[in-house]
């Protein structure tokens, strides 16, 4: 699927982004606009700017609206979702021989800053079922690549990542999840923890031992939804990124075709961690989208409440505050287009810096967001006002994907190893 037609064809739908509500626009941040130093258009080719003028716009019209209806009735917004997936959203980085948008990591970084803007729990869920698509569409043979990708990419069927299990996380190599081979099957036991979309996703990109242990006994298999053997835990109440459902997913005698192996045997931690460079790209892609959503808040809010007689844009405390947090949104941004471009290339560099990116970006978008409540004062603590929900979705981007302690192991082994 071309992705320019569809981009260009909703192109006049507006540019405006939604960024202040208390349960919908606040439409005095509408008219402000975006300053110009914190700008995501800098930079960008005419076309790159086009695509993300339609990510804001689709934020803005078919997400920001529901954001907090998704949050508080813990919705999982299918029908949003696939009409994401007809702007070419569902597949960005799947060729498009079937049916994928063929973009770079830096387009899809782009757009999933935009995106987030409009509902981040959303976007973080889109970010995942797109590196589960690019896992199949790159590792997987014509008839895998065939059978799968049409459907994720236009989003009729929903794709979860499972490598985490109870017992290892950040050792992730150390998963117990098992396949023994019998005939053309491999029979599944074990159980996965965490897992995005569990339960209401129809595909299951699943790391499993095949071998001895280590990374080198670990494969990767595809399971539909359905088989006989597959289970699902009740779903997980979490803090925030409450739009997708959390559940554990559970195989008991399991039973997968071995057609459905993505790659050889062993080959599975590799698949694993090469998804997971740009999942870190993507998440703090989705981090990005927050935090610029935030310092606009906080400038607004600053221009129109008074204490003490006047705008709290006159207190110079704040001022620095505000300049401070735009500053590190720009640096973030910066680094976060940097490691796509990498990885993208495949520079040497680039797995130190995704885990940069990952690292940098989700702690200070983080940061932004918290100070952004701050600045709201007791409004800030009120669920009427977009800056909890945001400071709540992206917290735990500074856990997923890899921990940041994780990212900080990877970057300094880096540094200490090469000569």
């Amino acid at each position: 699927m071309a992705v320019v037609g569809p981009l260009a064809r909703v192109a006049r739908l507006g540019s405006s982004i939604c960024r202040n509500h208390r349960l919908i626009l606040n439409r005095s941040s509408q008219r402000r606009g975006i300053a110009s130093c914190i700008d995501p258009a800098h930079g960008l080719t005419d076309e790159q700017k086009e695509f993300q003028k339609v990510a804001f716009d689709f934020a803005a019209n078919e997400m920001a609206p529901h954001m907090a209806e998704w949050d508080q009735k813990e919705i999982f917004p299918v029908e949003t979702m696939r009409k994401a997936a007809q702007l070419g959203f569902g597949g960005i980085y799947v060729q498009p021989d079937v049916g994928g948008s063929g973009l770079s990591r830096l387009d899809t970084s782009v757009i999933f800053e935009a995106l987030s803007t409009g509902c981040v729990s959303t976007t973080a869920y889109i970010s995942i079922h797109n590196m589960c698509a690019w896992m199949i569409d790159t590792f997987g043979n014509n008839e895998q690549r065939e059978k799968f990708c049409p459907d994720l990419c236009s989003m009729e069927k929903f794709a979860s990542y499972c490598l985490t299990e109870p017992g290892s996380g950040s050792d992730a190599a150390s998963l117990l999840t098992s396949a023994q081979r019998k005939g053309d099957h491999y029979i599944l036991n074990g159980s996965k923890a965490f897992i995005s979309g569990g339960g209401d996703t129809d595909v299951y990109v699943v790391m499993c031992r095949t071998g001895s242990k280590g990374p080198k006994g670990i494969s990767c298999v595809v399971v539909e939804k359905g088989t006989p053997g597959l289970s699902f835990g009740k779903k997980e109440q979490k803090v925030g990124w409450n739009s997708q459902p959390t559940r554990a997913v559970i195989f008991e005698d399991c039973a997968v075709p071995v057609t459905n192996r993505l790659g050889e045997e062993g080959q599975g931690f590799s698949i694993a961690m090469k998804g997971l460079n740009g999942g870190r790209i993507n998440i703090a892609s989705c981090s990005l989208g927050a935090a610029h959503a935030c310092v606009q808040l906080a400038r607004d809010h600053l221009l129109v409440r008074k204490q003490f007689g006047e705008t709290l844009s006159n207190n110079q405390f704040l001022q620095f505050k505000l300049a401070e947090m735009a500053t590190k949104l720009v640096a973030s941004r910066l680094l976060v287009r940097e490691a796509a471009t990498a990885l993208q290339e495949n520079r040497s560099d680039a797995v130190s810096l995704c885990s940069m990116a990952k690292l940098f970006a989700t702690d200070e978008c983080f940061n932004i967001c918290n100070q952004a409540l701050q600045m709201h004062g007791g409004y800030g603590y009120l669920k009427d006002y977009a800056v909890q929900q945001f400071v709540r979705d992206i917290r735990v981007h500074q856990i997923l994907e890899g921990t940041n302690e994780v990212m900080r192991m990877i970057i300094s082994r880096n540094l200490l190893t090469e000569s």
